[in-house]
């Protein structure tokens, strides 16, 4: 198809504002679905999207709109809005020469909209700016109008006025696109270049590589390369998605779609590659995605060791749909064989868990999370550590440094005062204060990525009752006062139990901790005790009482010796399994290191 003709367009904005809805309006406007096959969140496939309602992974479409007589090509991404998923929003960019920005008429300009917005701007995408749910009860279109100039420099007649829902402005969303995005540029007669933006496994076809086409043309049956893996292939299948993988004669530049090869091995596959033809191949490669920077590591274990092989093979293929998410084996004296897995954040590790569970059927054990930490060794060099374990015991460390990143609230001007106090707690540094309108302020403070990612969009939630939204940056790595703090059951560290914490929270936390144990681990024939220690020293302990059972229940009355031996007889055979009994630690006892509410 003609280059002139296709535009490439992605929809961005904070999650919950009607990205999928409106996706699902410009799918029916054209045909691409019927009313029939329509449901709400066509492109959400994934059964964890839609029993949470929200956008997981960036679904690309292709949508043909008649215009003036023409046919137009309109290749739409849809993304996901929680700040975990950034990394994918950004890759869809880069695919795309603009982006439809939805703000929702009632909740206005939120933390992920600024942060989108900014993304779109750094890709030099042209924004066509949206008021999505223009039909809702109650709106704020003249505020939020005034926040959109404010915050991201928005003229008023630039904004169009829709519904998803209803299928208000539809057809001004067509037009707007049509017009005021530039086509894609490139030569079909040029040499194959097209970048890899994303792939998925089938068990039958092998990897299915998504690609956005810049230069000549891909047909079945040419001979590829990857560039950077230098694997060569034979295209087997081509396609677009409308909005199922459709095969098609040829793809040519600016179109986006997939391709089939037959390819087996997941490590051949990489996003942000190049794919050119092998016997004229082009110049140059392109640079490449920046790689994501994961933040939040934890250990998943295979609860029945025999699934080991099996975890190892679904996270490859979960590696390969999602770029932003690694992992790497370990071992773990209390858990065995397992993965040390690294994602973005919260929701993103509770997503991969959740589609392991249930798309693969693993049962797993996995340990309480934790952020990257920088030690400063006495040597001059520096240590990265995903995992507490890996802090040196000997000492030789100079250094303690952690993650800060730089917090975005857009909240009520009336929860800024228990914002600034939540923040304080956690050792933030406040920045700025700007107002957005006469009753919605942005905040600006710079914190602990630790203090952040457990319970901080809880808490947030909480104080301003749902209306408060955060974004976070990764800003760099600072020194800090911080200590390992192990946990010994029955006097043996269990070392998935391990936390790094700040020395001034650490006797308050272990306390809360030990307590906490001693309640998720059951009583066993002999007792336990728990303790918290830095090193060396003890600073919290609790102990689970031995089961009793009354040994004396059928003696009634005579001498009290009779007694007095078989409790001394209950007291050795307590001894004995102390010495050689094993305590079981169930799964909620290694989450409850993230319960820091109740910590005294």
């Amino acid at each position: 198809m003609d280059p002139r003709f296709i535009r490439n367009f992605s929809i961005v904005a904070h999650i919950d504002h009607g990205k999928s809805t409106l996706a699902d309006q410009l799918l029916l406007k054209t045909g691409t679905i019927t009313q029939r096959e329509f449901r709400a969140q066509i492109l959400d496939d994934l059964d964890v999207e839609r029993e949470r309602g929200i956008t997981v992974k960036a679904r690309a479409v292709a949508i043909h709109y008649q215009h003036e007589g023409q046919t137009y090509e309109l290749n739409l991404v849809d993304t996901p809005g929680h700040v975990d998923f950034h990394y994918e929003v950004s890759r869809s960019l880069a695919a795309c020469e603009g982006a439809l920005l939805l703000v929702d008429a009632f909740q206005g300009v939120q933390a992920q909209t600024v942060a989108n917005a900014y993304a779109a701007i750094e890709s030099d995408l042209v924004i066509i700016p949206c008021i999505n749910k223009i039909d809702l009860p109650i709106v704020r279109t003249e505020e939020v109008l005034e926040e959109m100039n404010t915050v991201l420099g928005i003229k008023r007649d630039e904004v169009l006025m829709v519904s998803g829902k209803s299928g208000i402005g539809v057809e001004d969303v067509f037009r707007a696109i049509v017009e005021r995005i530039p086509h894609p540029a490139g030569d079909p007669q040029a040499p194959l270049k097209a970048m890899i933006f994303d792939g998925k496994y089938d068990n039958f076809r092998g990897v299915i590589t998504y690609i956005r086409m810049r230069e000549g043309t891909l047909r079945k049956g040419m001979k590829i390369v990857f560039m950077t893996a230098g694997t060569s292939h034979e295209v087997l299948e081509v396609g677009q998605f409308r909005p199922d993988m459709e095969p098609c004669n040829e793809l040519g530049p600016g179109q986006v779609g997939y391709f089939v090869a037959g390819i087996k091995e997941l490590g051949g596959v990489h996003v942000g590659d190049t794919v050119t033809e092998a016997g004229r191949r082009t110049a140059a490669a392109f640079p490449g995605y920046k790689s994501p920077q994961q933040m939040v590591f934890c250990g998943m274990y295979p609860i029945e060791k025999t699934d080991f092989e099996k975890l190892r093979d679904e996270l490859s293929k979960m590696s390969l749909n999602d770029a932003s998410f690694s992992f790497l084996p370990e071992t773990s004296d209390a858990l065995g064989f397992g993965f040390r897995c690294g994602f973005l954040g919260m929701l993103h590790m509770e997503i991969i868990q959740q589609r392991l569970e249930k798309e693969a059927n693993i049962d797993l054990i996995q340990t309480a999370p934790n952020v990257t930490y920088e030690l400063l060794m006495m040597d001059g060099s520096i240590l990265k550590i995903d995992n507490p374990q890996d802090v040196p015991e000997n000492g030789g460390i100079r250094e303690f440094r952690e993650p800060i990143v730089r917090v975005n609230f857009i909240l009520p001007s009336d929860g800024i005062g228990p914002i600034m106090q939540l923040c304080a707690d956690r050792r933030g540094v406040y920045k700025s204060t700007e107002y957005l309108g006469m009753t919605r302020a942005q905040l600006v403070y710079e914190l602990p990525l630790a203090e952040v990612i457990y319970d901080m969009h809880d808490r947030l939630k909480s104080i301003t009752r749902g209306y408060g939204t955060l974004d976070y940056e990764v800003i760099g790595f600072r020194p800090a006062d911080l200590v390992k703090v192990d946990i010994l059951v029955k006097g043996v560290r269990v070392d998935a139990l391990a936390t790094i914490m700040h020395r001034s929270n650490a006797e308050r936390r272990g306390r809360g901790l030990c307590k906490r144990l001693k309640e998720e681990i059951s009583k066993h024939q002999f007792e336990i005790p728990i303790q918290a220690a830095i090193g060396t020293r003890i600073i919290a302990r609790e102990t689970i009482p031995a089961l009793r059972k009354n040994v004396t229940a059928k003696c009634y009355g005579g001498d009290i010796t009779r007694k007095r031996k078989l409790w001394a007889k209950q007291r050795e055979g307590k001894k004995r399994l102390k010495q050689f009994g094993e305590v079981e630690i169930p799964q909620k006892a290694f989450l409850s290191v993230l319960d820091v509410s109740d910590d005294v």
